[in-house]
């Protein structure tokens, strides 16, 4: 009996996705985006609120949320804006970074997902897993054809990193040159080196792995101090595998 009150059972997590409902749903992810980025990774972010990573964008966006039911927090998110809210706002967040004119012909179908971050106790798979599979249903209920994002890289070691991994993904994994997108404050590349082995981060793995694009060059974000990927995915690219594991994916 000792031996069990001291080797408890792993307690089973009681995962949900879905849209954030109300304020103060949107407010608690937003108080996990400032933990991650700017605690956990140190983004300076331009907020007004402290301990809340808020900005223009957010108000136009649905929110994508995992919450843990049991210990009643939201331990994962992703924000989500739709063609029609990015033209009420007067464009989406990548174009700070990105010029998207080659995509113009999308944006009445293009969404643009961004601030993924997950709680640092919960990252093992289980929430990313029901993230991707909620925005599946999400592009799949609405109707929407294509998503963008920017993919981020650490650029803790001056950028080598950054650009080693795109050297060696951009064979494989490139756009056609009619989706190419280019960066506002590209790294520079040719001063750095692109030759180091370097691990894709999970997201941009579990992107690429799905069947997204990478469609340009990395730009630098300073206030995030990352090198940032452009990830196009078309839907129709989406691996049948992949679409059957994140449509089936039990909230």
């Amino acid at each position: 009996m000792l031996e069990k009150r001291l080797n408890p059972a792993p307690r089973r997590r009681n995962l949900h996705v879905g849209l954030a409902s109300c304020e103060t749903e949107i407010l608690e992810a937003q108080k996990l985006r400032y933990r991650v980025f700017a605690e956990e990774m140190g983004a300076r972010l331009n907020t007004r609120t402290p301990g809340v990573d808020r900005d223009i964008y957010d108000p136009f966006c649905e929110h994508l949320i995992v919450r843990d039911e049991n210990m009643g927090k939201i331990v994962g998110t992703y924000r989500i804006l739709s063609p029609q809210a990015a033209r009420r706002v007067g464009g989406y967040y990548s174009e700070n970074e990105f010029d998207l004119t080659r995509l113009q012909h999308l944006r009445s179908r293009l969404v643009e997902i961004g601030r993924s971050c997950i709680d640092a106790d919960y990252r093992s798979g289980a929430v990313i897993t029901l993230l991707w599979s909620g925005l599946a249903r999400y592009m799949q209920e609405n109707g929407y054809d294509y998503f963008i994002g920017c993919a981020s890289i650490s650029m803790a070691d001056g950028g080598h990193i950054a650009a080693s991994l795109y050297n060696r993904l951009k064979a494989e994994h490139s756009a056609p040159l009619e989706y190419h997108v280019f960066p506002r404050t590209a790294l520079p590349l040719k001063r750095l080196n692109d030759s180091l082995p370097a691990e894709a981060p999970p997201l941009i793995k579990g992107y690429l792995r799905a069947g997204a694009w990478i469609c340009g060059e990395p730009a630098w974000d300073p206030d995030f101090n990352t090198a940032d990927l452009p990830i196009l995915m078309p839907m129709t690219r989406v691996s049948s595998k992949y679409a059957k594991h994140f449509l089936d994916s039990k909230d």
